[in-house]
């Protein structure tokens, strides 16, 4: 853990050396998506209620007994965990579910895909930005997956749909042919990143975005970042250290950005 962590420490160094701001960026669409998405300062009232639902989390007294399928958490070892620890140490800030919600809302997502429903901060993010969306999340956790599931039925939000399985066995059986949005939020492991990137390259149209959660999560993501950023079907990719965003728009030159929100 401690190896993980000094590489995470050393990268972000690297990473701010490296980054610029919207006046580094020359393609008319990246500066677009910077200044009017990833830095756009204009309140929302979602945001309020990000806020809200992370705080419930945090004040939840529930303990579940978890199933872990991917890396695990660096900080929760225990098979049987609590909820507010779990929301502090291994789900979306509210800094990063804000992110998400401006981003469907700038690209008008409709159909969205989740590798990673955790206690749901990000699916959250999601089904807030676009009511009309129809947003399938997947986790290998049952009882996480069910807990998310009953929150969700409280605050009333009826446009996501909750899949409990390891991905690798629900990805084949998808029945939509394309995606607008695919958020990999789970599983953080090299070969595990690739093979679920390439298995759904097939449901990517022009406008289709992936976004990587955790690209600087250990040396093996960051490797897999870099296959990914390299791979001949992308063209445009953005770095904002815990979030990577992927680009299919064949009318753009492939470029890579590293940029600080």
């Amino acid at each position: 853990m401690a190896i993980s962590l000094m590489y995470q420490i050393l990268s972000y160094i690297k990473f701010l050396f490296n980054s610029t701001n919207q006046h580094g960026v020359h393609s008319p669409f990246i500066f677009d998506f910077v200044t009017k998405c990833l830095s756009n300062k204009n309140k929302h009232n979602a945001y309020n209620k990000l806020s809200n639902y992370r705080n419930i989390l945090r004040h939840s007294n529930t303990v579940l007994e978890i199933t872990d399928l991917g890396e695990g958490s660096k900080v929760l070892n225990s098979k049987k965990r609590r909820v507010a620890k779990m929301i502090r140490n291994s789900s979306s800030t509210v800094k990063e579910s804000k992110l998400l919600f401006r981003v469907i809302q700038y690209f008008s997502s409709k159909t969205i895909l989740e590798l990673g429903t955790s206690l749901g901060m990000g699916t959250y993010a999601l089904a807030l930005a676009n009511n009309d969306a129809n947003i399938l999340t997947i986790e290998g956790c049952p009882n996480t997956s069910e807990f998310a599931k009953s929150k969700f039925e409280q605050l009333e939000i009826k446009n996501v749909t909750f899949v409990k399985g390891d991905f690798t066995s629900i990805i084949p059986s998808l029945k939509e042919d394309k995606f607008d949005f695919i958020f990999f939020d789970g599983h953080h492991n090299k070969d595990a990143t690739i093979k679920y990137f390439e298995s759904l390259l097939s449901k990517v149209h022009n406008e289709t975005v992936f976004v990587f959660d955790d690209i600087y999560w250990s040396e093996g993501m960051s490797e897999a970042w870099a296959y990914i950023k390299a791979h001949i079907a992308v063209t445009v990719t953005v770095d904002c250290f815990h979030l990577g965003f992927v680009f299919f728009r064949k009318e753009q030159a492939k470029e890579h950005f590293k940029i600080r929100v």
